[in-house]
Protein backbone atom coordinates (compact mmCIF):
# COMPACT_ATOMS: atom_id res chain seq x y z
CA UNK A 1 0.00 0.00 0.00
CA UNK A 2 1.98 3.22 -1.06
CA UNK A 3 -0.73 5.66 -1.10
CA UNK A 4 -2.39 7.94 1.00
CA UNK A 5 -5.76 8.91 0.23
CA UNK A 6 -7.63 11.55 2.06
CA UNK A 7 -11.22 12.42 1.36
CA UNK A 8 -11.75 16.53 2.80
CA UNK A 9 -14.92 17.33 4.48
CA UNK A 10 -16.04 21.09 4.56
CA UNK A 11 -18.05 21.70 7.88
CA UNK A 12 -19.78 24.44 6.91
CA UNK A 13 -21.31 22.00 4.24
CA UNK A 14 -22.28 19.41 6.75
CA UNK A 15 -25.86 19.49 8.84
CA UNK A 16 -23.57 17.94 12.03
CA UNK A 17 -20.83 15.55 12.46
CA UNK A 18 -22.78 12.75 13.32
CA UNK A 19 -22.02 10.36 10.40
CA UNK A 20 -18.19 10.20 12.08
CA UNK A 21 -19.48 7.74 14.29
CA UNK A 22 -20.92 5.05 11.33
CA UNK A 23 -18.53 6.49 8.25
CA UNK A 24 -15.76 4.20 9.42
CA UNK A 25 -17.41 1.35 9.77
CA UNK A 26 -19.41 1.47 6.59
CA UNK A 27 -16.15 2.48 4.96
CA UNK A 28 -14.10 -0.61 6.18
CA UNK A 29 -17.01 -2.70 5.24
CA UNK A 30 -17.07 -1.23 1.32
CA UNK A 31 -13.48 -1.09 0.93
CA UNK A 32 -12.41 -4.67 2.60
CA UNK A 33 -8.88 -5.50 2.08
CA UNK A 34 -8.37 -2.84 -0.60
CA UNK A 35 -7.43 -0.11 1.89
CA UNK A 36 -7.11 0.43 5.12
CA UNK A 37 -8.34 3.36 7.07
CA UNK A 38 -5.78 5.21 9.28
CA UNK A 39 -7.84 7.55 11.37
CA UNK A 40 -9.30 11.34 10.86
CA UNK A 41 -8.28 15.00 11.68
CA UNK A 42 -10.68 17.51 12.73
CA UNK A 43 -10.18 21.15 12.79
CA UNK A 44 -12.19 24.79 12.34
CA UNK A 45 -12.52 24.25 8.99
CA UNK A 46 -12.46 20.64 7.80
CA UNK A 47 -12.77 16.76 8.61
CA UNK A 48 -9.76 14.81 7.13
CA UNK A 49 -10.64 10.98 6.75
CA UNK A 50 -7.46 9.37 5.81
CA UNK A 51 -6.61 6.11 4.17
CA UNK A 52 -3.52 4.13 2.87
CA UNK A 53 -4.04 1.98 0.00
CA UNK A 54 -2.31 0.57 -3.78
CA UNK A 55 -4.73 2.14 -5.78
CA UNK A 56 -6.15 4.81 -4.76
CA UNK A 57 -8.78 6.02 -7.75
CA UNK A 58 -10.03 2.32 -7.02
CA UNK A 59 -10.49 3.12 -3.35
CA UNK A 60 -12.14 6.44 -3.61
CA UNK A 61 -14.48 5.13 -5.72
CA UNK A 62 -15.78 2.45 -3.60
CA UNK A 63 -15.86 5.43 -0.71
CA UNK A 64 -17.62 7.68 -2.96
CA UNK A 65 -20.74 5.21 -3.32
CA UNK A 66 -20.66 5.15 0.53
CA UNK A 67 -20.48 8.79 0.58
CA UNK A 68 -23.15 9.16 -2.10
CA UNK A 69 -25.69 6.83 0.03
CA UNK A 70 -24.96 8.26 2.89
CA UNK A 71 -26.18 12.17 1.54
CA UNK A 72 -22.69 13.45 2.16
CA UNK A 73 -21.41 14.27 -1.28
CA UNK A 74 -21.79 18.15 -0.60
CA UNK A 75 -18.79 19.77 0.08
CA UNK A 76 -16.64 16.79 -0.07
CA UNK A 77 -12.93 16.90 -2.13
CA UNK A 78 -10.70 14.23 -2.42
CA UNK A 79 -6.87 13.53 -3.36
CA UNK A 80 -4.10 11.04 -2.74
CA UNK A 81 -0.30 11.18 -2.66
CA UNK A 82 3.02 8.71 -2.34
CA UNK A 83 3.05 7.93 1.58
CA UNK A 84 5.36 10.41 2.91
CA UNK A 85 5.11 12.91 0.10
CA UNK A 86 4.25 16.45 0.03
CA UNK A 87 2.56 16.54 -3.35
CA UNK A 88 -1.49 15.59 -3.61
CA UNK A 89 -3.60 14.61 -6.96
CA UNK A 90 -6.90 15.73 -6.75
CA UNK A 91 -9.57 12.68 -8.02
CA UNK A 92 -12.61 14.76 -6.62
CA UNK A 93 -14.37 16.97 -7.80
CA UNK A 94 -13.85 16.07 -11.01
CA UNK A 95 -11.24 19.02 -13.13
CA UNK A 96 -11.04 20.80 -9.15
CA UNK A 97 -8.86 24.15 -9.76
CA UNK A 98 -8.45 24.64 -5.93
CA UNK A 99 -5.64 23.05 -4.87
CA UNK A 100 -5.37 20.20 -2.48
CA UNK A 101 -3.69 20.91 1.19
CA UNK A 102 -3.83 19.82 4.76
CA UNK A 103 -4.15 22.27 7.95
Amino acid sequence: MDYQLVIKFWRKSLEDEAFLATIEAELKQALGDSAQLDGYDVSKNEINLFMVTADPKHSFRRAKDVLERLGLTKGVSSAYRLVGGARFTSVWPLRSTRKFTLP
